[in-house]
């Protein structure tokens, strides 16, 4: 996989928060399949499809999973709320850190009507 753009997609601060939200792999029921793939390598080709557009077909080799693989995972994180939590998870980061929360704030704004040819 392209280190760089891996990294562009996927941040080491963004992997620290997504890691550890990602449900474990499972092997499938009816047995079978490949070896399982690196969740930040599957977490990367989600994020590139998600963010260029690019059709679940057209994701390229680089990225180490194949289509259907990064598609199914999709799908399973969707089912187990992957990006409600992730999305939670990178609002409340700054808290953590001790600084203030800003997914609450009151805008205080006053508007007042121009007299038309007024100087």
């Amino acid at each position: 996989m392209a280190v760089d753009l891996a990294r562009e997609l996927v941040p080491d601060g963004l992997w620290k928060i997504a890691g550890p939200l990602i449900p474990p792999f499972r092997p499938r029921r009816q047995g079978g399949g490949t070896v399982p793939v690196a969740d930040r390598n599957v977490f990367t080709a989600v994020v590139y499809v998600l963010t260029s557009g690019c059709a679940w077909r057209h994701l390229p080799p680089t990225f180490g999973t194949s289509p259907a693989t990064a598609h199914r995972w999709f799908t399973a994180w969707t089912k187990a709320s992957l990006w409600r939590r992730l999305h939670q998870a990178i609002l409340d980061e700054p808290v953590t850190r001790g600084e203030p929360d800003w997914t609450s704030a009151i805008i205080n704004a006053a508007s007042v009507r121009a007299k038309r040819g007024a100087r």
